[in-house]
This record gives C-alpha cells, structure tokens and sequence, in this order.
C-alpha cells in the first residue's frame, strides 16, 4: 500500500480538525443558544419545579426534598451508602471520561451542572452500579429558603443515569436518564428509611403527572408529579 504524502497527511489532520470544530460549535454554542431562543418565545413555560440545562433547556423535574442542615444530609447519605459528588471541574471532566471509557470506578465522580432556580445544585449524591459510573443512581439538592418542622428544605431531583453518551437536543457529551424517575425518587427515599434516618414523609405537588417529559438530554420520562420530602432525624 502507498504510502500517504506529507501534504496529504496535512490535510487529512486539518480535515478532522475542521469536523471536530464545526462539531463543538454546534453542538456547545449555536444549538443551545437556539434552544435559549425557543426557550424564551416559543415554548410554554414549564412549572416551577423544573430544573434547566445551563443553555437554558428544561432539565429533569424536582421530585424530591429532605428536611435538615447541610451535614444532616451529608451524615445520612453517607449511612446509607451514597457518596458525595466532587465538583465538576476541567480534571474531575478528564477523570470520569477516563473511568467511563476504561470501565473503572470512581465512586464520587462529579454530575453535570442543573439549574433551579438560576442557580446550580448545592449539593450532589451518588451509587454506582458496576464498576463504571457511566451507570449510577444520583440525587441534587438546591438549599431553598423555606423550612420544614423547623430544618432547612433542600429541594431534589432524582434520577437514574444508564449510560454515557451524546444529548438528542445539543449533541453535547452526557449521561441519559432512564424513564422511571419515581422509582428513582422512591428508591432514595427508602435508603434513607432502611438506614433508621427518617422522621417522617410526606408529599408536596412537583412538576405535574406526565406520561411524556423531556430532560435536558432530550431523554423521556414519566412520573406521577409529586416531590416527596423526607425529614431527618436528629442525628
């Protein structure tokens, strides 16, 4: 087989690099920017208990709080055998890129950023399941100004990430869904039972029954709309 000329190789490497850039702006500056103009003037607004991308995108629902301080929260979830999230930053992006593609742990690895609010989760837990954590179960809080049998209310959104791969609306790297975000809503709440944390349940009205929801990544869900909140114990 001939062997490629120099020039070629050139042009070869400035072709890839045309593609991946054309890629990037498309898929982290024009499209989200159209999606903020959508946004903005020609899609209903959703309800108050919904999270947005940071390109302004309805993200997943709230559908969960917790009553309690900040190390109340950070106490439980350890007993129950979550951990904590790192932040996400340039290195801890490098880490679980490299976990997901060599399918090694990182029990603590960062969560994308959501807003409610305009303002990114306060809080962030996880449970891998397997050894990647392209597949994990995971929770964000949002520290809110309200209180609950005299705690702090952090309100929540649950959800289960399947897999990583590319979002349907942007193109943009991140983790799907899967659908079932009561079960995942559910399961958190009933760790926390089962580690003797809980003082008491109860439900608040969320985003609203729906049997075809859209998240930021474009992935479906469905839930029966309620947020549970669950108070702590003093612990």
């Amino acid at each position: 087989m001939r062997e490629q000329s120099p020039a070629r190789k050139r042009r070869r490497l400035r072709g890839i690099a045309y593609l991946v850039a054309v890629y990037a702006a498309a898929a982290y500056i024009v499209i989200p920017e159209l999606w903020r103009v959508a946004e903005r003037f020609l899609l209903a607004q959703p309800g108050g208990m919904v999270t947005h991308t940071t390109a302004g995108i309805p993200g997943d629902p709230i559908n969960i709080g917790i009553g309690g301080d900040k190390a109340q929260l950070i106490t439980a979830f350890a007993k129950a055998g979550w951990d904590a999230a790192d932040q996400l930053t340039l290195k801890t992006a490098v880490e679980i890129g490299l976990a997901v593609l060599f399918d090694r742990p990182y029990p603590d690895a960062p969560v994308s950023t959501l807003l409610f609010e305009g303002r990114p989760q306060d809080l962030a837990f996880e449970k891998p399941i397997g050894n990647s954590p392209d597949r994990r179960n995971h929770v964000r809080f949002w520290l809110t100004a309200q209180q609950v049998d005299g705690k702090e209310l952090w309100l929540g959104s649950a959800s289960l990430d399947t897999g990583a791969g590319v979002s349907h609306d942007t193109g943009q790297i991140t983790h799907h869904i899967g659908p079932d975000i009561d079960a995942e809503r559910n399961l958190v709440v009933q760790q926390l039972e089962a580690a003797g944390l809980v003082q008491r349940v109860f439900e608040i009205p969320g985003r609203g029954a729906t049997q075809n929801g859209r998240n930021g990544g474009g992935d479906r869900y469905f839930t029966d709309g309620v947020a549970k909140i669950v108070v702590l114990k003093d612990i």
